[in-house]
C-alpha cells in the first residue's frame, strides 16, 4: 500500500511536512479522547473546569485505542515512504498530548522552536545535523484555524542544516544556538496543522513550528512525539539510497541536491 505519490514526496522534501488524511479511524480518535478527558479529570460538558490554557496528558502504554492510532496500516506505510523501509522503530505508544482550551490567555509555550532530535551521552536530547527522529502530530479532535492549530514555517527545515553543519554530529550548545535556528526561517510562509480527527501530519525533525492561543470553542486534542529511527540520518550514502528525510536535509545543505 502506498499513501503518498511522487509529487507528495517532493513536497515533503521541499516544504518539510505532509498531512496524511484519515491516518487512523475517527472512531479510534473518539475513544482516545474520552480516555484523555478522564486522565485530566475534566469533562467536555462542564466548561467551569477549563481554567488553564493547556493541560498535558500522555499515553505511555499503547493500551486501548492508542496503539491502533499510532501503528495504523496507513501510518506504517507513511513511515516507510518518508523514513525508509526498515529504517524506523515501531512506536508502542502515542506519547504526549498538549490539550489546549479556548477562551483563556495564551500559555507560555507558544514560541517558535525545533524539537530536540538527537540523544546525548548524559541522557538529555539536543539538536544536531544527524537526527534520530521524525516528528509526528496526530489529530484526536477536529482542528480548524481557530482551534489552536500548530503553526508551521513552510520550508524552514531547509534553513536549519546550514546552521548546524559547523557543529558536526555532536551538535552545538542548544541554548546558545536557539535564536539562530529560529531566525534563519523568519521569512518563511506559514501553514497550519488543521484537519479532522484521525488525520496526521508527518514532519521533518528540523521543521520550525509553534503553538498558539485557542480562539475557538472546543478543546483541541493533538498528540506530538517522535518516530525513532534505527540509525541517525545519513547524508553521504555511497549507494545513493537516501530517504526523503535525508534528501531534505541534503537539499538544505546543498540547495541544488
Amino acid at each position: 500500500m502506498r499513501v503518498f505519490d511522487d509529487a507528495d514526496i517532493e513536497r515533503f522534501i521541499e516544504e518539510g511536512f505532509l498531512p496524511l488524511r484519515e491516518a487512523f479511524p475517527r472512531e479510534i480518535a473518539d475513544q482516545a479522547r474520552a480516555i484523555l478527558w478522564d486522565k485530566i479529570g475534566l469533562s467536555p460538558d462542564d466548561r467551569s473546569g477549563w481554567t488553564q490554557p493547556v493541560m498535558w496528558a500522555a499515553d505511555e502504554t499503547g493500551e486501548g485505542p492508542f496503539r491502533p492510532a499510532i501503528d495504523s496500516p496507513r501510518l506504517r506505510a507513511a513511515y516507510d515512504e518518508l523514513a525508509g523501509p526498515g529504517r524506523w522503530l515501531p512506536r508502542g505508544s502515542v506519547g504526549n498530548f498538549p490539550i489546549r482550551f479556548p477562551g483563556l490567555p495564551p500559555a507560555d509555550d507558544t514560541g517558535w522552536h525545533v524539537d530536540s532530535c538527537v540523544p546525548r551521552a548524559d541522557g538529555s536530547w539536543g539538536v544536531a545535523l544527524y537526527p534520530h527522529t521524525m516528528l509526528l502530530l496526530l489529530l484526536f479532535s477536529d482542528v480548524g484555524p481557530d482551534d489552536a492549530p500548530t503553526r508551521i514555517r513552510v520550508g524552514s527545515h531547509l534553513d536549519v542544516p546550514g546552521v548546524l553543519e559547523p557543529y558536526g554530529a555532536a551538535g552545538p550548545d542548544f541554548a546558545g544556538l536557539y535564536p539562530a535556528l529560529v531566525d534563519a526561517s523568519a521569512a518563511r510562509p506559514l501553514a497550519l496543522v488543521t484537519g479532522s480527527a484521525g488525520d496526521a501530519f508527518l514532519c521533518h525533525p528540523f521543521l520550525v513550528h509553534a503553538a498558539q492561543a485557542h480562539l475557538g470553542t472546543v478543546p483541541r486534542f493533538m498528540s506530538q512525539g517522535p518516530l525513532l529511527l534505527k540509525e541517525p540520518l545519513r547524508l553521504d550514502r555511497p549507494d545513493g539510497a537516501y530517504s526523503p528525510l535525508e534528501l531534505a536535509a541534503r537539499r538544505g545543505l546543498r540547495p541544488a541536491a
